[in-house]
């Protein structure tokens, strides 16, 4: 049986390798500069990484995942007006990349990610992550980088971009 942190919902697991974080809606277990992440059904995906990042300080890093959702909200930028139109897809899908990266913009944590699934037909659809809801599970791996990059917002492309 996992032990409680102490007035957390937080429970840890370890074994040779390392400890296992089990928190409501995901797991995780920290290999090197790899976090290998569990996302759970119905748990938001971004919402996850977000508290991950910023419980283990991770402020420049890389993501990939696969896993099956239940739905997505995906962001199309267009260059001419600046702004994203966005769309959702309230269906099960299989994530058949997730790809991203990690940086901070106003001292919070940056997740800029896109993500492609695939339905029941089996057409692709995909873009600039906004949100998505697991349905069976997501499995991520998170690379931390040692060090800080940050966002800034270009007015002449209408984007946070890398701010070095």
């Amino acid at each position: 049986m996992p032990a409680f942190a102490s007035g957390s919902n937080t429970a840890v697991k370890a074994d040779s390798y390392g400890a296992v974080m089990n928190k409501d809606g995901y797991s995780y277990k920290k290999l090197g500069n790899k976090y290998f992440i569990r996302v759970d059904k119905d748990t938001e995906i971004i919402r996850a990484l977000k508290e991950i990042c910023a419980e283990n300080n991770i402020t420049a890093g890389e993501i990939t995942g696969i896993g099956a959702i239940k739905s997505a909200t995906f962001g199309f930028f267009n260059p001419e007006t600046k702004q994203y139109s966005e769309k959702t897809f309230d269906e099960y899908m299989e994530i058949t990349s997730l790809l991203g990266n990690v940086s901070q913009k106003d001292g919070e944590v940056y997740l800029h990610l896109h993500m492609n699934a695939s339905g029941k037909d089996y057409k692709t659809i995909g873009g600039h992550l906004v949100k998505s809801t697991v349905s069976a599970t997501c499995e991520i791996i998170l690379t931390s980088q040692e060090g800080s990059i940050g966002r800034k917002f270009s007015e002449d492309i209408g984007l946070n971009l890398f701010d070095f």
